[in-house]
């Protein structure tokens, strides 16, 4: 058996050559072009879909480029979330990291409000929903995330490589549909997709000194307590301008406000 050296695994069961394919992959920062090329495969919402809207979107990514990105996301992309550099930072983060969950979330924004009300009024929080955040991630300012952080050269340009090209298409009732670039979006159905936008999202902080943020990936809440109520505009408007940097939208439809009173 192989070891692959930089996956940090010392033996893998497929044998020699997988092992010397993910190793060239990483070693020269080449994804091969069969491995950027997903299929759409829509599922029913409901039971008798009549339109479009009614599927939900699968986009299916090749085993093995779904192996490597693990390796990476796993080895390299993790890690360097708990030193990340001055612009950045995801102590208020619980999507897709090892120490987060929904249930931590939870637990987090709560031990804010708890505290706030311990010599507050009131606290706001504010729930923030931005459309279809996923799929309208610039690469470049993404990438330009990822530089920051202490990232060995040929995982970086393997990361560059990896979302360079990617193409999708959509097959339907046996049919196939042509191959199309995808430009933007953190490539639905990727395991680096979802570490990806934790990093988008890393540079989205409060406006204001005892306002907090608690995220969970595209959730977004924002507290303030009583004594900043005047702050709520500019948390707003620093929120939608950042999103208008990163090429994302405020769902005002989807947002919506709760009081907490001691």
């Amino acid at each position: 058996m192989r070891t692959l050296l930089l996956a940090g695994i010392n033996k893998i069961d497929d044998g020699p050559p997988v092992a010397d394919l993910i190793n060239m992959s990483l070693l020269t920062a080449t994804v091969p072009s069969q491995w950027k090329q997903a299929r759409i495969r829509p599922v029913p919402k409901i039971t008798s879909p009549q339109q479009a809207a009614d599927y939900r979107p699968i986009s299916i990514t090749p085993v093995l480029s779904r192996i490597v990105e693990r390796l990476v996301v796993r080895r390299y992309i993790y890690p360097v979330l708990s030193s990340p550099p001055p612009s950045l930072q995801f102590s208020d983060q619980f999507a897709f990291r090892h120490t987060g969950s929904t249930t931590a979330a939870i637990i987090a924004l709560l031990h804010i409000v708890s505290n706030l009300l311990s010599s507050e009024l009131y606290v706001i929080v504010i729930s923030l929903d931005f459309s279809k955040a996923f799929d309208f991630v610039r690469h470049f300012q993404l990438l330009h995330k990822f530089a920051q952080f202490d990232l060995p050269d040929h995982i970086y340009n393997w990361l560059i490589n990896f979302f360079n090209n990617h193409s999708h298409c959509t097959v339907f009732h046996e049919q196939k549909s042509l191959q199309l670039d995808i430009t933007a979006s953190i490539i639905q159905g990727s395991p680096i997709g979802p570490a990806a936008f934790v990093v988008t999202a890393g540079d989205l902080t409060p406006a204001v000194s005892g306002n907090s943020l608690c995220k969970f990936a595209d959730d977004t809440y924002l507290i303030i307590p009583a004594s900043n109520e005047s702050s709520r505009n500019i948390e707003l408007s620093n929120i939608q301008n950042w999103a208008k940097r990163n090429n994302l939208n405020l769902n005002c439809d989807k947002s919506s406000k709760i009081l907490f009173f001691r």
